[in-house]
């Protein structure tokens, strides 16, 4: 059961981190910096504070408090990426941190206390508390990409196509597949 958890949870990570991808390709180099108004975020700015999270929540993640000293979360959302190509650095840096830290759990570690900010939980609980905040964020990116794409491809069921793709889902013989599957998987053979 413990293994499941494991899996399921590097199973929706790289999942989120396909769909925040997928919707950087929609735009332009221009588009992922674009903010709505000076309070919002761009894209580039959300995947600075993700990145910031993610290397200081995954960094010695069972020995170490998830908030470094050498944080600097307010400067996570100063607009000041100068190119996609910086912004990618920084998505891969902190997708890397985060999965050399999960993929090597065990299940005798989810029970660990790890901490955040002085506050203790077990790792089950911090995993599920940064499955909650990245789906969160790369949500917000997805809707920023989808309202400047000027062409979007949807990144799930496109609408008016439910009732085709649920009949093809009922085609197929009851089975245990994690959801993420046939999204990774489809990626990864458009990738060959």
């Amino acid at each position: 059961m413990a293994y499941d958890f494991l899996e399921s949870a590097v199973k929706q990570f790289e999942y989120y981190k396909q769909l925040g991808e997928k919707s950087f390709l929609q735009v332009s180099d221009e588009q992922l910096f674009w903010q709505y108004n000076k309070d919002s975020n761009s894209i580039a700015t959300i995947v600075k504070h993700l990145w910031g999270n993610m290397m200081s929540r995954w960094t010695d993640f069972l020995t170490t408090d998830g908030e470094k000293e050498w944080r600097k979360r307010d400067a996570e959302f100063e607009n000041d990426i100068q190119s996609r190509e910086e912004m990618m650095r920084m998505w891969n840096e902190g997708w890397e941190c985060l999965f050399n830290a999960v993929k090597p759990l065990q299940e005798e570690d989810l029970g660990k206390v790890v901490y955040i900010r002085n506050m203790g939980q077990t790792v089950t609980e911090a995993i599920n508390r940064q499955l909650a905040h990245y789906p969160y964020h790369i949500g917000q990116i997805v809707y920023i990409a989808r309202m400047a794409a000027r062409e979007w491809k949807s990144l799930s069921i496109p609408k008016g196509q439910s009732i085709d793709y649920n009949k093809e889902k009922f085609a197929q013989p009851k089975r245990k597949q994690h959801f993420t599957d046939e999204y990774i998987d489809k990626s990864k053979k458009n990738e060959s």
